[in-house]
């Protein structure tokens, strides 16, 4: 039983010790990718998408 609580507390110790900065790469990462200037014609074109009339 000892065993398990160890286990347990190290998988919790790891997912509090890695959740804020890995979330923080990827959120920055998706910022990145927004804004980058090259993607700037493809999100221009899916933002007109709502108003074309096909």
């Amino acid at each position: 039983m000892k065993a398990i609580i160890n286990a347990e507390s190290w998988v919790s110790e790891f997912v509090v010790t890695w959740w804020t900065p890995l979330f923080m790469v990827i959120f920055f990462a998706i910022v990145a990718y927004a804004l980058w200037p090259r993607n700037k014609a493809q999100f221009d074109a899916a933002a007109e998408m709502p108003l074309r009339e096909d």
